[in-house]
């Protein structure tokens, strides 16, 4: 991934890529053999190419011990060669968002179809500290995000230089950009926080400066696995999935006995798995077979009120905001993993 320069010429700096240029049909053959760079085990998968401020590069070379070493968080703690805590600022998680420096860090996160990242920039600064990957399987839509993503850090990393020259720099109120989020759940976006949802804060700063957020191009459905340990992660996001409304289509949906599966292995007891969608036929089929599967329960509504992700899971994907200005409807469900009495 690497920077925009100013078109103009003028002056260099980062640039937001335009959607235009990076638009391309929603539907992929998940079964063909695509080429796809993918690890044969999770332990060896380099995650420094996406999260440059946590992890150190790994080399062919590295013994075991070097490995293990290279996995420790690089900037969340404020060490030696790193980035203050100071200048991420704070989030609203409160101790559960803080890396210690000798917790190795890990990806936590995990949006499946993560579609332009509009989830991704939306959670970013609510959970500063924790690693979260956008997965995808169209090569345009990819590189969009991860352009765009570089973008984001490089207006961060500006930021933070003036603010070190001593120039006031904003920073951006968690709280109040959360409840702004609660608040517009019923109704369409307003224009400028549809605009800052599709850009990202480029004037302010957040919480983390994009650095904990990453995109790359993969087959979810065949390879997901390869870059999850068992119990890794804590949330997963299926958010406006293909419906593939044609019977003989429905082995492609995204979520079914066999995905769950897998969903359950990587996601550690107490994890979170969030859907949405704007099908009610889909919806169904979602709920069928989640319910169905001994090792998620459901997340009562009432309970939801309080997770601070629900309301970016609702308003932040492009889809979503495209349904909530068509007025249509959004079926939301989310289940939490239990644990698996063949382990107790």
């Amino acid at each position: 991934m690497a920077g925009e320069a100013k078109s103009d010429g003028s002056q260099s700096g980062p640039k937001l890529p335009q959607k235009r240029f990076f638009r391309q049909r929603a539907h992929v053959n998940i079964f063909n053999d695509i080429p796809l760079e993918y690890p044969v085990r999770p332990s060896e998968e380099d995650w420094s190419k996406l999260y440059p401020a946590y992890f150190r590069p790994m080399e062919d070379s590295q013994t075991e011990q070097a490995v293990t070493e290279a996995k420790r968080p690089m900037s969340p703690m404020g060490t030696d060669d790193q980035v203050p805590q100071a200048k991420r600022g704070p989030g609203i998680a409160g101790s559960d968002s803080e890396i210690s420096a000798d917790k190795l860090a890990q990806v936590e996160f995990a949006d499946i179809g993560c579609g332009y990242g509009g989830l991704l920039v939306a959670l970013a600064p609510l959970y500063p500290n924790k690693l979260m990957v956008g997965m995808e399987i169209r090569t345009k839509v990819v590189d969009y995000l991860q352009r765009r993503i570089v973008a984001l850090r490089g207006f961060q990393n500006d930021l933070v230089k003036r603010k070190d020259a001593g120039e006031s720099v904003e920073w951006v109120d968690v709280r109040s950009k959360l409840k702004q989020e609660i608040d517009a759940l019923s109704k369409p976006l307003d224009p400028e926080t549809e605009e800052l949802h599709d850009n990202g804060e480029t004037d302010r700063l957040v919480p983390g400066h994009y650095e904990n957020i990453a995109a790359m191009r993969i087959n979810c459905q065949k390879y997901l696995p390869n870059f999850f340990n068992k119990a890794q992660l804590s949330k997963i996001f299926v958010l406006f999935a293909d419906p593939h409304f044609k019977r003989r289509k429905h082995k492609a949906r995204i979520i079914s006995t066999t995905m769950l599966a897998e969903y359950a292995y990587v996601l550690r007891t107490g994890g979170i798995i969030y859907m949405i969608t704007d099908v009610k036929d889909l919806y169904d089929w979602n709920v069928k077979h989640l319910d169905a599967f001994p090792l998620f329960e459901r997340i009562s509504d009432e309970e939801l009120e309080n997770d601070p992700a629900v309301p970016c899971v609702v308003n932040s994907t492009e889809e979503g905001k495209k349904v909530a200005r068509n007025k249509g409807s959004k079926y939301l469900a989310c289940y939490r993993r239990i644990e698996d009495p063949a382990e107790q």
